[in-house]
């Protein structure tokens, strides 16, 4: 049976209402996989698994372009109420990211023998650790390009994420002193704010004449200190969250990094040392690559305007493929980003179902594309 004629609006939206219905927080992505593995299967994809962390993995069509389908399964925690209002669909995950899931996995079930082979992925944890894509990461996958489904609008296509650096800095005075004689020793969570400030200064300093996603951004994000309420704190530790544009590395600002802290500790005369809790590197799509040329006339095929290339100010699981395997990759789907983890999130149905359209019309262009490159 041929699976093109089996896919109408209709269904797609049956099918997304009923993902939407299923809870599952990061780890808890099993009533997914399963609900997945059984479209995979009335859809005609093969070697339909689930691998050791979560994944679900589903393959469809042959031959060459090799793309990677990739969207995750899991959402935030929280629950809200599945329901149609108008020409929205809301509930947890319709933004971020089972729309544009679904809408990969319809688009890659019209894909016929010899046009390609889809190599589609239901991720595990991308609200948390990452444990799904850093898995299919050690696989060595055989792929040319890889897809993404993240809520990025119909007319923009994500080609670059910033990268990021987590750092724990813990400073130590050295000392403490009871509330009421605060002279005789330094304020560690005091001396905390001026080193993470001073800290900050430095990285971000220089960067007025750059847009936000060309900018290294700081945030201090947590903050842990004193015993007790009537003691002077001799420890502090602070967070710190990193972004790092595609213009710089992560080696380049953990160098800046080393030399500030060192500088500032002498300046301030307590003791600082710093631990890396994360460090992803940027990524940036080339622009002039086959999938990114697909997108563009995907795009203009069904909704007849250019679509505008955006660099996004997170981080992605597109950095970790794109910088491992060395392909190229763009993040795409239905949804308002902005809508993501908020207690009203929706998706417009509208624009889920164009979104269908714009994912087949661009595996069609790349298949051609890529052809014609080789």
């Amino acid at each position: 049976m041929d699976s093109v004629f089996t896919i109408t609006p209709r269904f797609s939206v049956k099918m997304l209402e009923k993902a939407l219905r299923l809870y599952t927080p990061s780890l808890s992505e099993k009533p997914m996989a399963d609900f997945l593995a059984d479209k995979c299967d009335d859809l005609g994809f093969e070697d339909i698994h689930t691998d050791e962390v979560g994944n679900l993995i589903a393959t469809k069509g042959s031959g060459s372009p090799k793309v990677l389908l990739c969207g995750h399964m899991d959402t935030v925690p929280g629950k809200i109420k599945v329901r149609k209002e108008g020409n929205y669909l809301y509930g947890r995950g319709a933004s971020d990211a089972k729309a544009p899931l679904m809408a990969m996995l319809f688009a890659a079930a019209t894909i016929q023998n010899n046009n390609g082979t889809i190599m589609f992925v239901g991720a595990v944890d991308e609200e948390g650790n990452a444990i799904g894509v850093k898995n299919l990461v050690t696989k060595k996958l055989d792929i040319d390009y890889a897809i993404f489904g993240e809520p990025s609008g119909l007319k923009q296509v994500t080609i670059a994420y910033k990268g990021r650096i987590a750092i724990n800095l813990k400073v130590d005075v050295g000392n403490s002193a009871h509330a009421s004689a605060p002279w005789l020793s330094k304020n560690a969570i005091e001396e905390s704010l001026i080193f993470t400030r001073d800290l900050r200064k430095v990285l971000e300093e220089g960067q007025d004449k750059k847009n936000k996603g060309m900018m290294l951004t700081v945030a201090l994000t947590e903050i842990k200190g004193g015993t007790s309420h009537n003691i002077i704190p001799q420890q502090c530790d602070a967070v710190m969250d990193i972004r790092i544009p595609v213009d710089m590395n992560c080696k380049m600002v953990e160098e800046k990094i080393a030399n500030s802290v060192q500088e500032v500790s002498k300046k301030r005369q307590v003791d600082a040392f710093y631990s890396i809790l994360d460090e992803t590197e940027p990524f940036e799509a080339p622009h002039n690559s086959p999938l990114v040329r697909a997108f563009t006339l995907g795009v203009m095929d069904v909704e007849h305007t250019r679509p505008t290339l955006i660099r996004k100010t997170g981080t992605g699981d597109m950095n970790i493929i794109g910088n491992q395997l060395n392909v190229p990759v763009v993040t795409y789907g239905p949804g308002d980003p902005h809508s993501s983890h908020t207690i009203d999130e929706k998706v417009s149905i509208d624009e889920y179902l164009r979104s269908i359209e714009v994912l087949k019309h661009t595996l069609q262009h790349l298949k051609r594309l890529h052809d014609k490159r080789k």
